[in-house]
């Protein structure tokens, strides 16, 4: 079963439910991210004890955030950075959320997902979104990332992933790193398990290069990710870094692939700088 049967089938299921076409943009609704951010922003924020810092480097127009994943499917630093990013700017800086054709047709995930701002992963939608002067949000490191093991919740892990330097290049916007420490440690990921996703062909079937085992809560230890969990109640802190503008831009750069891996270490460095101090500083106010 290749993945494009798997988003079919998906795509069956959603037609019992309201469906929303994945290459466009205009499924979001400004009205229902302006109540979600005001609902959920004071409680999140005091649930992890959350500070977000450095939102007024946001520039305006189009821009890339590159943020680090954590939390696996659960993601809770995603909406309160997007919700202080309301409160500060506005629903114009909210970021759409490119995603996996897979992930953003599961059934219930999709309708909540869709109205948010969730689109298909292609360079045709982030064109589209970047030429209306949108911004964009992109997780490099993907499920790698997402599901890395609780003794590497304090690195960058992309995983030699740069289409979103290349991204970048080709539109001529800037890259905006957003780093998020704390959030990794609401559930304890033991151990990516990368061998087992192999062994299942996983990324055949689903692309995901891992399949962890996990321990959450209520779920207890569970091999695989829990799509939902009750999330620790750890400090989580979050900054945005200065935009980043590159010298050379266009097609010609982003081909060039020693370039791309320049740039490519050039924001990695710095995300993995703050986050360094991040979680020394997390560890100092616990």
């Amino acid at each position: 079963m290749e993945s494009s049967v798997i988003e079919n089938i998906f795509k069956q299921l959603n037609g019992y439910l309201k469906s929303y076409n994945i290459d466009r943009i205009d499924n979001r609704d400004p009205e229902l991210i302006d109540r979600l951010c005001k609902w959920i922003r004071n409680p999140l924020k005091f649930y992890f004890n959350a500070e977000v810092r450095g939102v007024n480097r946001i520039p305006s127009g189009a821009g890339l955030y590159v943020g680090n994943h954590n939390s696996g499917t659960l993601s809770p630093d995603s909406f309160i950075f997007s919700a202080e990013v309301y409160h500060m700017h506005g629903v114009d800086d909210v970021p759409y959320g490119l995603g996996h054709e897979i992930a953003i047709n599961i059934p219930i995930i999709h309708q909540i997902i869709m109205p948010l701002g969730a689109v298909r992963a292609s360079h045709a939608m982030a064109h589209e979104l970047f030429s209306q002067g949108k911004k964009v949000i992109v997780y490099p490191g993907g499920d790698e990332d997402a599901m890395r093991p609780y003794s590497k919740r304090d690195r960058i892990v992309f995983g030699g992933r740069k289409g979103y330097i290349q991204l970048a290049l080709r539109e001529n916007v800037p890259i905006i790193p957003v780093v998020s420490a704390g959030s990794h440690s609401t559930f304890m990921i033991i151990d990516d398990m990368k061998w087992f996703a192999r062994l299942l062909n996983l990324d055949r079937f689903f692309r995901l290069k891992v399949w962890p085992l996990t321990l959450s809560i209520p779920w207890g230890l569970t091999l695989g990710p829990p799509l939902i969990y009750f999330p620790y109640p750890t400090k989580i802190l979050i900054e945005v870094l200065p935009p980043i503008w590159f010298d050379r831009i266009g097609f010609k750069a982003a081909n060039d692939e020693s370039y791309v891996s320049q740039c490519a270490e050039e924001v990695e460095s710095q995300m993995q700088a703050v986050l360094t101090r991040l979680s020394l500083e997390r560890k100092r106010k616990r």
